[in-house]
């Protein structure tokens, strides 16, 4: 048995049940500064995990992925993140 870090990112276990290794990706994404995501949903089924939610840049999608692999390297990433445009209004408001 090797002795590790508690916080080691690698999953203890081969076996790990689903909603450990959601959590840990989850806390991985919020805790990792080139994402700092808390607002996208991970799932994990079998050997797969999903990326879900909405990002502002494409740069922060493509960062997900690459933590969610070095956190989880065991599991396959599905990135289903959507990356969102904010627009200002079309038109000024008058106001009166």
């Amino acid at each position: 048995m090797t002795d590790r870090h508690p916080d080691s990112p690698q999953s203890e276990s081969p076996h790990e049940a689903p909603q450990y290794a959601a959590e840990r990706v989850r806390r991985a994404l919020a805790v990792d500064p080139r994402t700092s995501e808390l607002g996208v949903r991970v799932t994990v089924r079998a050997a797969e995990v999903y990326l879900d939610g909405e990002v502002p840049c494409p740069s922060r999608a493509e960062a997900m992925t690459r933590v969610a692999a070095e956190t989880a390297p065991e599991l396959h990433v599905h990135n289903q993140v959507r990356v969102t445009t904010t627009r200002g209004p079309a038109e000024a408001e008058e106001l009166r």
